[in-house]
């Protein structure tokens, strides 16, 4: 016990006591909640363990893996819908189109592996 209280004491990172509440709040990330309503995921985790499952080399997939491979998926898509973005912006618009796709693939070097796959 007394351990634990050294560590946390010498530990040199702020305790709510050493500021307000209200700079501690506003410099510190939410921590994700447990409300029935709160999802720590965009898409359907179901739908991305059937899309794992219907590899033939996959025999089993934890749930913490499903997650992590549906959190990549909602990067990977966040990333590519960026650069398509700016492509639309380098166009004057801003509605994204199939080519401004197509010209992320072909300006970022690491989507080449997506080079013909949109043909």
């Amino acid at each position: 016990m007394a351990a634990a209280v050294a560590v946390a004491s010498g530990s040199g990172t702020p305790r709510e006591e050493d500021g307000t509440a209200g700079e501690t709040a506003a410099s510190q990330p939410a921590a994700p909640t447990s409300a029935p309503g709160a999802r720590l995921s965009r898409l359907p985790l179901a739908r991305v363990k059937a899309l794992v499952k219907a590899d033939p080399d996959v025999t089993l997939a934890g749930q913490e893996a499903i997650f992590i491979l549906a959190r990549a998926a909602e990067l990977f898509v966040e990333t590519i819908a960026k650069d398509a973005y700016c492509c639309a912006q380098q166009g004057k618009r801003k509605t994204l189109q199939r080519r401004d796709l197509d010209n992320a693939i072909e300006a970022v070097d690491e989507f080449a592996f997506l080079e013909g796959t949109l043909d």
